[in-house]
């Protein structure tokens, strides 16, 4: 687990900002920082660098200095930056080395390497975990840019004719960008006004992209030009998917410095704690956030699952005040993301790395098995399927009444009105926001690449994959985690489970209770009662945060965002949505939450 950048063109990158892309980059990698450059001809050059690969490595497997990246193959013409784990390699590299190849570390950067002189991108599919790379080819001439097939793992780029650069993360891309090309996207401001956080393919800078999950970019050296592709389309694939998820969190164990894992109250890190116990991992540690005296509180639950399975258990207690942390949590997340459930996870995250450098998270369980209540909901109006309304205005942003929202979902396919489901502020609401802006559609998620099934659930479910779980679940768990130097690794994102459970029968993976095809695995789950409770969020002291911690800055909010936007965010709208939460408009926490997190992260981005 790293951070990366790079970049190729005509364009000369001076040392100081190749450091800065670096120094960026450092609390994701603290363990190594390394960087290779050529010049414009491709001669081995560290100052006047036209092309170059970066990396901040934080060492997990085969921690010696000769695992460090950028890697080279032993020729010295084919370099790899890499992001990621992958599992169960060994198989594929003891074929390489029947065809001659000699591995001179124990690292899957290697195999990554190896892999691609023997199979080109043809290696891929061989390729089961997270990553996120860039490959220089130096024979062929080209930049290859691939994100994995969930999107566990974050990369961003920008492009235009004659040179590219990318990175982990857009804080690490900035100093790439000459200033004239800093400018924010006023479209990716407003996608994350409905959103909580800026969809994919946008970012916060109108020329800064993001990959989605599952795609690859292709640059030429010699044209300048850049070809996007999608690698992966999967396919059921009938088997049993209970050894499979086995399978997947066994590989998942597998590290050179210590893991634990990350235990909710729920019911999905539930099933990964009792399947660890029960495949003999009794000695990893858990790790659960809590709230003391708060009812939302998950600690006691995690704490009776910890026990029943027999695994070591420490309570991180959440501080109480975020007024120290709130803008350093804000750089943390790289660019406007404002879900609550992000700040205490990363005080978890920064305690567990004290002790374990991987932790293992249950992410992905309600994706699978449709455990969202929203899923039910919109499933209601599935009977419009291809037939839509005309629009005729969404009411007031004051007080946007329950008519108003009903007429702009029938104003849309009902696909795309699934984005609502999950929405900050309404569409009246952000044209009251951001007056002078014209082109504001609905929503911004993006349609997805492939759709398994016919049925209404299975489109929905797509979306999510495409949309939800990677740029808002795991981009949360990858920058809270990564900004102190711990790998987070998901085993119910396994590609491979979940080609098998696309296999389900629909009778046993869509139940209600939702999930009830794991209760077998979960003897502790039974015991507690998980699945016939409620599903409970990971919820902070949010209103508490607003009132005393946030207090000053809500009071200027008004004036900072209108600045810090050009003038594209009003300052007399973000000034009436605070002060009607103040009024007592209590629905309105979370999007208050949200002018002050973009506010302090504009800010911080322009600077």
């Amino acid at each position: 687990m790293c951070g990366i950048a790079g970049f190729s063109g005509a364009r000369p990158i001076a040392p100081d900002r190749r450091q800065a892309m670096l120094d960026a980059l450092a609390r994701r990698g603290p363990d190594a920082h390394q960087q290779v450059a050529w010049d414009d001809a491709l001669r081995r050059d560290g100052v006047r660098a036209c092309h170059a690969l970066l990396h901040a490595r934080l060492s997990i497997i085969d921690p010696r200095p000769i695992a460090d990246q950028p890697m080279s193959n032993d020729a010295g013409d084919i370099w790899l930056c890499y992001n990621g784990e992958v599992y169960g390699w060994q198989d594929d590299a003891r074929a390489l080395e029947e065809r001659g190849a000699r591995f001179r570390t124990r690292s899957d950067t290697e195999f990554i390497l190896r892999a691609y002189e023997a199979w080109g991108l043809d290696m891929l599919p061989r390729l089961r975990g997270m990553f996120a790379f860039g490959l220089l080819d130096l024979r062929r001439r080209k930049l290859f840019l691939v994100r994995d097939r969930m999107g566990l793992k974050p990369l961003v780029y920008c492009h235009r004719p004659g040179e590219i650069g990318f990175a982990s993360t857009v804080r690490a891309l900035l100093p790439f960008l000459p200033a004239e090309r800093r400018a924010f996207d006023p479209q990716g401001i407003d996608a994350f006004l409905a959103h909580r956080y800026i969809p994919a393919p946008r970012t916060a800078f109108r020329d800064i992209r993001r990959l989605p999950n599952g795609h690859a970019l292709e640059y030429d050296l010699d044209a300048g030009t850049l070809r996007e592709t999608t690698y992966w389309q999967p396919a059921a694939e009938v088997s049993d998917w209970r050894s499979t998820l086995d399978e997947a969190i066994r590989l998942r164990t597998v590290a050179d410095r210590p893991v634990g894992i990350f235990l909710s109250g729920g019911i999905d890190s539930a099933v990964l704690a009792s399947r660890l116990a029960a495949l003999g991992y009794t000695q990893l540690r858990t790790y659960t956030a809590t709230f003391p005296g708060d009812p939302m509180d998950e600690g006691p639950d995690a704490a009776r699952t910890a026990a029943l399975l027999g695994l070591p258990h420490t309570e991180v207690e959440i501080p109480a005040s975020i007024r120290e942390s709130f803008a350093r949590i804000v750089a943390d997340m790289d660019e406007p993301f404002a879900d609550p459930s992000a700040f205490p996870m990363w005080h978890l995250a920064r305690a567990a790395t004290r002790e374990v450098k991987v932790a293992l998270a249950g992410d992905g369980g309600d994706e699978l098995f449709a455990g969202y209540k929203r899923y039910r909901a919109h499933l209601r109006s599935a009977w419009r399927r291809g037939w839509v309304l005309p629009y005729q205005g969404g009411g007031g942003a004051a007080a946007p009444s329950r008519w108003s929202r009903l007429r702009l979902e029938l104003s849309l396919p009902w696909e795309d009105a699934y984005g609502l489901r999950f929405s900050a502020f309404s569409l009246a609401e952000r044209r009251q926001l951001q007056p002078e802006l014209d082109v504001m559609p609905a929503v911004y998620w993006r349609a997805p690449d492939v759709r398994h099934g016919a049925g209404a659930l299975d489109a929905l479910l797509a979306i999510d994959m495409a949309n939800y779980l990677p740029e808002y679940i795991l981009r949360k768990g990858d920058l809270t985690t990564m900004a102190h130097g711990l790998e987070l690794r998901a085993p119910l994102l396994d590609h491979e489970l979940y080609r098998r459970i696309l296999a389900m029968p629909a009778r046993e993976r869509f139940t209600r209770p939702a999930k009830l095809a794991l209760e077998p695995l979960c003897g502790a789950c039974r015991e507690l009662g998980l699945f016939r409770r409620a599903k409970r969020g990971f919820n902070p002291p949010l209103a508490r945060w607003l009132r005393e911690d946030l207090a000053e800055r809500l009071d200027t909010a008004g004036e900072r965002l209108q600045s810090a936007s050009g003038g594209q965010v009003s300052a007399a709208g973000t000034r009436d949505v605070v002060a009607r939460y103040r009024s007592g408009e209590s629905r309105l926490a979370e999007r208050v939450l949200q002018l002050a997190v973009l506010a302090e992260s504009l800010e911080q981005l322009r600077a």
